[in-house]
């Protein structure tokens, strides 16, 4: 049988074939395994670097998948503006267009922040490819920069430079603007308060003329942030349970030079303390050992910082007996409709731990030993809660640190509770060229070099050099606060010095002497210290109307004389305290050698109560008598009073005086002195560091050692009183006091106004 096959169906098959027969191809030639990988266009990269990123190698079979797996790969580097892989045959070509090198990073324009603080937050450097992408993230992060400085309106624009060889040349172009500074800050919704009270206890401040030392007229979202918990923290301690801030927005003006800063809160209803008490769950003490630690009775106004205290207090009562970590829960119950909140402290029982491991970090340049002799505990103790944070205090009180944590960490037994004490050096070196005036000395120029922390082992170097036109004066000084490896502070003074008291007694002085002494703490609060005194001094320039009994002075004398000073301080600060007390005991005997012999001896103390929030009242009170041993002694032996221990009177204006002549003050072998004085704010910034002062002052000076009748030497009461301003300036307390007398005597020497460097006791 024949079979007859159309042209047409032939053709159609042919073709059929022919194309099936070319995928086939195609498909055997993809499957070609890779004999080569060829780079092109590379100039600085090593090809063998290039084929590294890649995910397909020589010998792989070409596969389309991870061929686009090494695209993503090399762009992956940031080393290429373009890549193209192309397979030729067996060959697989990658087509690479480098990015240019960074040659060199520069800023233009910029005034108020350094290239180096800008270099350092540039992420970028010289020798590392270009990449437009990381240029965007580097200029908001140089924004950031100035954001931070309060400049908002400042704008960043990186200027691309080409050079040869593929390098270029980056350069950020900078317009810093004006100051974002706070225009306004309004509070909203607030009734016991006012705007600027709440104002001045938050960080963020208006913009104001007297600003210019400080940032926190500028506006930082991390201060605003702070200042939100500031104002809680501020409300709960005044009673307002149910205070919260609504929001706290910040608004900047179109030119983009002021903020508009509003807080919105909600004060709720202010609450008083109902029924306090406290549960122990620790077998061994029971609820009533925690009593003395309650700070808050029913009745009084909920305040947030006495829980805190409270809980403190517990801790501490607990960790004195060796539970470290006792956990004192507050529970509270608020009753809304008497507006009055129950507190019960839980006390749960922790285990009885001892000390593990001290550890010291951050200390780069004070020594381990100079912080470990500060710690009332040492490795193996039971733990103490009361003398760790003692120990944390004494080592903030060193003053070397910016910063001083305390953390307890668990041990490497149960039982155990490792101390680590991290700190954060600050500089103890300082150096003072400062001009000034002082009532006693007149205009001076005073220039000091001290070191507290010398060689990082916690010695104190310095000296002091005044020039004054009535004062002139050197004074060198070492001290070692752990003497032997013990806790007792040695120290040497040397001193020469030269005044001129033309003004109260009609002569000059000249001295010249050495002091050597050991200090120990009796206890904690109580301290004594031994000293021994040789100076030679020499009295000049005694004019024609100089007072007789000046003139009968030896000219020259030697003394040499030991001395004692036990002190009790309980205050919480020793400069510009605010609560506690401190009572001193002087004894001085001259005698041992030189040519003087008398025992000079005073006894002081000082107590101070704060009234209301930075009012604080404080009442001081000194006596001294000198003994004469069977000798005259000399004026320039004698005490003196007047001028910021007498306010309203002139230095050396109270006591036995000449009538006759320059009526020179002749000095007292008796005295008596008191004062009273409240400090309170007087509604400047406290950046100022100014506050105002209201005296009372009081006391006699008598007892020339002769009775004479040109002599004026009466014990009669003379008082005082004033106001003044106190500035704690970055040179040290600074007093501005006018006094006028309240009760005076007639050849009393009166002067109001008192301007100078002091600091009351």
């Amino acid at each position: 049988m024949k079979i007859k096959v159309s042209y047409r169906v032939i053709m159609g098959i042919m073709c059929s074939v022919i194309f099936s027969g070319s995928g086939v191809f195609s498909t055997l030639a993809s499957a070609e395994a890779i004999s080569q990988i060829v780079v092109e266009g590379n100039q600085r990269i090593e090809p063998e670097t290039i084929a590294s990123y890649m995910k397909l190698k020589r010998g792989d079979q070409y596969d389309e998948v991870r061929v686009e797996e090494s695209l993503k790969s090399l762009y992956k580097t940031g080393l290429f503006t373009d890549v193209n892989i192309e397979q030729k045959g067996s060959v697989l070509v990658v087509k690479v267009l480098e990015n240019p090198i960074i040659n060199r990073i520069a800023f233009e324009g910029n005034q108020r922040v350094s290239d180096k603080i800008l270099k350092a937050e540039v992420k970028l450097r010289p020798r590392m490819a270009f990449n437009r992408s990381k240029i965007q993230e580097e200029q908001q992060r140089l924004l950031h920069i100035y954001r931070l400085s309060g400049r908002f309106a400042a704008t960043v624009e990186p200027k691309i430079i080409k050079l040869a060889e593929n390098r270029v040349d980056l350069v950020f172009e900078i317009n810093e603007g004006p100051q974002t500074t706070i225009r306004k800050i309004v509070f909203v919704g607030n009734k016991r308060f006012s705007d600027s009270r709440l104002e001045s206890i938050i960080q963020t401040k208006e913009s104001r003329w007297y600003r210019f030392f400080t940032s926190d007229d500028t506006y930082d979202p991390d201060r605003l942030a702070a200042d939100q918990e500031i104002l809680r923290r501020y409300y709960l301690k005044n009673g307002y349970a149910d205070f919260r801030v609504k929001s706290a927005v910040a608004e900047l003006s179109p030119n983009k030079e002021d903020f508009f800063i509003t807080f919105t809160i909600d004060e709720g209803e202010r609450y008083k303390f109902g029924k306090v008490g406290v549960n122990s769950k620790i077998p061994s003490l029971p609820s009533d050992d925690f009593t003395d630690a309650l700070t808050m009775e029913e009745g009084d106004w909920y305040n947030s910082q006495e829980l805190e205290k409270t809980i403190d207090n517990i801790m501490r009562i607990a960790g004195d007996q060796g539970y470290a970590f006792a956990d004192p829960q507050p529970k509270v119950n608020r009753n809304k409709e008497e507006h009055t909140i129950d507190v019960t402290f839980d006390i749960e029982e922790g285990s009885k731990v001892f000390i593990g491991q001290i550890d010291i970090i951050g200390n780069t340049r004070t020594l381990d030993s100079v912080i470990r002799r500060e710690f009332r505990l040492a490795e193996g103790d039971p733990f103490n809660q009361t003398k760790l944070l003692r120990s944390e205090q004494r080592i903030r009180n060193l003053g070397y640190f910016k910063k001083v944590s305390i953390y307890k960490e668990q041990g490497d037994a149960p039982d155990k509770v490792n101390i680590k004490v991290a700190v954060e050096e600050q500089s103890t070196g300082e150096l003072n060229i400062a001009g000034g005036f002082s009532p006693q000395a007149g205009p001076l120029a005073n220039f000091a070099i001290h070191e507290r922390n010398l060689m990082g082992k916690g010695q104190r170097i310095g000296i002091d050099t005044v020039i004054a036109k009535r004062t002139k004066s050197v004074d060198l000084s070492f001290a070692e606060p752990y003497f032997l490896d013990r806790e007792l502070e040695a120290g040497v003074n040397i001193y020469g010095r030269k005044d001129s008291f033309d003004r109260e007694s009609s002569y000059e002085e000249r001295t010249t002497g050495l002091t050597t002494w050991l200090k120990y703490h009796i206890n904690e609060p109580l301290t004594q210290k031994l000293a021994y005194n040789i100076n030679m001094d020499k009295i000049s320039n005694l004019g024609d109307g100089t007072s007789e009994f000046i003139k009968e002075q030896p000219r020259r004398a030697t003394t040499s004389a030991v001395s004692q000073t036990l002190a009790y301080d309980m205050r919480d600060f020793a400069i510009d305290p605010t609560s506690g007390y401190i009572v001193s005991l002087y004894n001085q005997f001259a005698g041992v050698g030189g040519t003087t012999r008398y025992s000079k001896n005073i006894v002081s103390g000082a107590y101070y109560i704060p009234l209301e929030e930075e009012v604080t009242l404080g009442l001081s009170a000194q006596s001294g008598i000198i003994l004469g041993l069977g000798k005259t002694t000399r004026i320039t032996d004698r005490f003196s009073l007047g001028g910021f221990l007498l306010r309203g009177f002139d230095f050396s204006g109270v006591g036995p005086r000449d009538r006759r002549g320059s009526q020179d003050a002749l000095g007292g072998m008796k005295y008596y002195q008191s004062s009273a004085e409240v400090t309170f704010p007087i509604g400047l910034p406290n950046e100022f560091g100014i506050k105002g002062a209201a005296f009372v002052d009081a006391g006699s000076l008598w007892d020339a050692q002769k009775s004479n009748p040109n002599i004026f030497d009466d014990s009669s009461f003379r008082a005082s009183t004033g106001l003044g301003l106190q500035w704690s300036s970055p040179f040290g307390p600074i007093r501005l006091d006018y006094g006028f007398p309240l009760k005076k005597r007639s050849l009393d020497k009166t002067r109001n106004l008192l301007f100078g460097f002091t600091s009351r006791f």
